[in-house]
């Protein structure tokens, strides 16, 4: 409750803001502009009210709700950015007269006019990032690891952050499997949030049917996230192993080769159930070291522990490295590795910037990506 107290603050002061900003272009008339005003307040909720439709009610219903507010999530955070930019000039324009174009008052009409200009730098921002979002790239990484590698390379494909729901679904789902099966792979991993929360557009639009469609020689591996607790886990837990995937929850599997793949529950089971994952060191138990560990945990944290352990390679998404710029800011101050590729002691960690987007299907802060690791030994 604390959580949504918070969210439901912060939206509702954010417009607040973009509403005083805005509603000099309103329609003029008593009966319009109240009907301008109220439409654009359903705007401003409506991803919360699609979010709690999805729960207690029809997909059919909840959908358009959350896609619009989807969009208009992204729409805020620029629009506010924006309007923030040009309030900072209009202050600093009255402190020392810099340009008459600064001089102005939203509610007359060259504010009018810089209200629609505001909107329209906006649009072109979500259509560029839009577009970011929709054409995935490939990231490539070579990485050697200290230890002899039992058929000289491996390769895997790690996909992290599909976010499969009412955003994402069967279209983006076949383009993912597509690009995933064309990298003929050693081993798949995926690395947690494989759906947004709720199952019910996962099942209704039988998404199963493609994800089962996965191959790789040595088999597809999968973490939960914290989307998935933010849901249902277990019934996410079931969905995909009754489609091909094996789901690592705090355990391990031990390929025919010798190399050890260890999937940690995420941290968001332990926050909202009580129950601690297992350790590090609980998990490596009965495991030779000697060989090849590979390990899957959604959230990259604690990195600098998790190279006290021998592992060779951690693999995570979550951040989305902030998805949507400035947000990338605060992704990189709370992790190690907040994107791409680190190194700490002898641990390889690579750090998925995700397939999907949660909230906004916008990405102006880099593309939707799926990551090919090219592992060798010594």
């Amino acid at each position: 409750m604390i959580f949504f107290a918070v969210v439901f603050t912060v939206n509702l002061i954010v417009n607040i803001y973009i509403f005083s900003r805005t509603r000099s272009v309103f329609p003029v008339g008593n009966a319009a502009w109240w009907g301008a005003a109220i439409l654009f307040w359903l705007l401003a909720f409506a991803y919360v009210i699609g979010r709690f439709t999805e729960r207690a009610g029809p997909v059919w219903l909840a959908e358009p709700f959350v896609k619009i507010g989807s969009w208009w999530l992204g729409a805020m955070l620029y629009l506010t950015l924006i309007f923030l930019l040009a309030d900072i000039l209009r202050g600093l324009n009255g402190l020392f007269n810099i340009s008459e174009f600064f001089r102005f008052n939203w509610i007359s009409s060259k504010g009018r006019i810089a209200v629609l200009i505001v909107y329209l730098i906006t649009g072109i921002v979500l259509i560029v990032g839009y577009r970011n979002a929709k054409i995935p790239v490939v990231q490539k990484k070579a990485i050697q690891i200290d230890k002899n590698l039992p058929g000289g390379q491996q390769k895997i494909v790690l996909v992290s952050d599909i976010h499969l729901g009412m955003m994402i679904s069967n279209g983006r789902l076949d383009r993912l499997v597509k690009m995933v099966n064309n990298e003929d792979a050693d081993i798949v991993l995926l690395a947690g949030d494989i759906f947004d929360e709720d199952l019910g557009p996962v099942i209704q639009k039988n998404m199963g049917g493609l994800l089962k469609n996965l191959q790789a020689k040595q088999g597809v591996y999968a973490v939960l996230g914290n989307h998935e607790f933010y849901g249902n886990a277990s019934a996410a837990h079931e969905y995909l192993k009754n489609h091909k995937i094996t789901v690592l929850r705090d355990s391990t599997v031990v390929l025919t080769n010798g190399t050890a793949i260890v999937g940690r529950e995420d941290i968001t089971g332990e926050r909202m159930n009580g129950k601690p994952r297992k350790t590090i060191k609980e998990l490596l138990t009965g495991i030779d070291l000697e060989k090849p560990v590979f390990m899957l945990d959604h959230q990259p944290y604690k990195l600098a522990e998790v190279a006290t352990y021998g592992i060779d390679l951690q693999v995570s998404g979550h951040t989305h490295n902030g998805q949507m710029w400035p947000l990338n800011y605060i992704t990189g101050a709370m992790f190690e590795i907040s994107s791409g590729y680190g190194k700490i002691k002898n641990t390889h960690f690579y750090v998925s910037s995700g397939y999907g987007t949660w909230g906004p299907p916008i990405r102006t802060n880099g593309r939707s990506e799926i990551v090919v690791l090219e592992i060798s030994g010594k």
